[in-house]
């Protein structure tokens, strides 16, 4: 019994994966319609990961550890998962024949993600992230037959292919120079580049793969053009669950790191360059998806600040930024696929005079992007707001000034898109979806981003709670 309330996350995300194998596998044979019973099963694995906080024990020879960070990071992926699924729903450009197989390969992705979020040896993190990558590499062209899904899907697996061969030829360094591959014992070990540079070139190849997930500068290129050319709700899934999963491998690896080392000093410098490039390209943009896209490589920059902190505090503010990070861009993507109601790519023209059209998604979009931009009382605000204070006065203040300098920057792109919304009159032939799910979705997405920037204390002393343990 004491298995099953440790894997309870993971086990009933699994018996869903089974489920939905079973309805792809028997076709019109199965008894209902995989649209029917997924929201309530999502549900179900998002109230059992609830439960399955407290849950605590070690796993597989110590290989799979369950503990609070891995239970937070686990509740993170289910509520996510939970608002994605119902973001699909409606989806126009999905067809009914694969419907079935869409949702499989989501929740295949969703499982592997929280079988990474307790992995702490280093040969099974990589399979399990390998196992959430794959189910992505079908998600993504799934959008019709056309020639932009396409087109993202093969860019998406030849950078992942390109990032997993780096990250295995660092994890083949990392053994030879330390001779174990638990991070427990990685931490102390010496990761100085003058008397071990072998361990040090490895785990920075290594840390490539996680760089590409979070889409981190250079391994952001697949970014913006994976989600312009994938539907706007295979998009929204891309753009924030596999980002939770990068992000708790590299808060369990940046604990064996200490500010000042050459590898810490090198995330911090990537940090600044991508918050920057991401920033600066997202002024130019005009289609949406786009848009957001350098936007994630921007936010990428800002949720390393916490890692290169190196304290309990820096941990749990990157976890709970990762967190901010996907209910504002699901906020934000479930206004774009109510907006796009035929399914197509959205441009910022395209949002002028939305709140009349619908007053509840513009003001949903506002929330968003003030949350996006770090105004308060959002949960954007909150989240920077701890990134700051975690990682001021440990060496890198010029990181902490940067920051601050390119949220300032962002104003313009993100604050751009409630102007088109409220300011703009001369709105698109094509009406959005003005249903009350529609609207009831976005002002519950509105209402967690609020909720959570007014009174983040609760989630974020859970996450302090998880980077202190951890640290011991």
């Amino acid at each position: 019994m004491t298995f099953l309330f440790q894997t309870a996350p993971e086990g009933v995300m699994f018996i869903l994966v089974l489920a939905l194998f079973a309805a792809s596998a028997m076709g019109d044979k199965f008894p209902s319609p995989v649209a029917k019973w997924l929201p309530v099963a999502s549900g179900i694995v998002l109230a059992v990961s609830a439960l399955g906080l407290c849950a605590s024990g070690s796993l597989f020879e110590g290989a799979y550890r369950i503990d609070l960070l891995s239970q937070f990071f686990k509740l993170a992926i289910a509520l996510g998962f939970c608002f994605v699924v119902v973001n699909t729903l409606k989806q126009p450009t999905l067809e009914n024949a694969q419907r079935s197989d869409y949702y499989l390969f989501m929740g295949l992705s969703a499982w592997g993600l929280m079988l990474l979020a307790s992995t702490v040896e280093l040969v099974t993190l990589y399979l399990a992230l390998e196992l959430s990558s794959y189910a992505l590499y079908v998600l993504i062209p799934i959008r019709g037959r056309t020639r932009e899904s396409a087109e993202a899907g093969a860019k998406y697996i030849l950078f992942g292919a390109a990032a997993t061969a780096l990250s295995l030829y660092g994890l083949s360094h990392i053994i030879a120079a330390q001779h174990t591959t638990y991070i427990a014992d990685l931490m102390g070990k010496d990761w100085h580049f003058a008397t071990n540079p072998e361990a040090v070139m490895g785990l920075t190849l290594f840390l490539c793969g996680m760089f590409y997930k979070l889409a981190l500068f250079p391994f952001h290129f697949w970014c913006p053009d994976v989600y312009q050319g994938a539907s706007n709700e295979t998009a929204a899934f891309v753009a924030t669950l596999p980002k939770l999963g990068a992000v708790i491998v590299l808060i369990r690896l940046a604990a064996c790191l200490k500010p000042g080392l050459e590898i810490t000093n090198c995330l911090a410098a990537l940090a600044l360059i991508s918050m920057t490039f991401g920033n600066l390209c997202a002024l130019a943009q005009k289609d949406l998806k786009r848009l957001l896209g350098f936007s994630s490589v921007a936010h990428a920059g800002y949720i390393v600040v916490g890692l290169v902190a190196g304290t309990p505090k820096g941990m749990a503010a990157a976890a709970f930024y990762s967190l901010a990070y996907v209910i504002m861009n699901m906020l934000c993507f479930w206004v774009v696929s109510r907006v796009a109601s035929d399914g197509r790519n959205l441009e910022l023209k395209d949002l002028n005079g939305l709140y009349k059209r619908n007053p509840y998604l513009a003001f949903s979009l506002a929330v968003g992007a003030f949350a996006l931009v770090g105004l308060p009382p959002t949960i954007g605000f909150m989240g920077k707001l701890f990134l700051l204070t975690a990682a001021w006065d440990h060496g890198y203040d010029w990181l902490i000034i940067g920051l601050v300098i390119n949220s300032a920057i962002a104003i313009y792109y993100y604050l751009s898109m409630v102007r088109h919304a409220y300011t703009e009159d001369d709105g698109p032939s094509v009406q959005p979806d003005t249903s009350v799910f529609s609207s009831a979705g976005a002002m519950v997405l509105a209402t967690l981003a609020l909720l959570l920037g007014i009174v983040p204390a609760f989630v974020f002393n859970i996450a302090v709670k998880a980077g202190e343990a951890m640290m011991l």
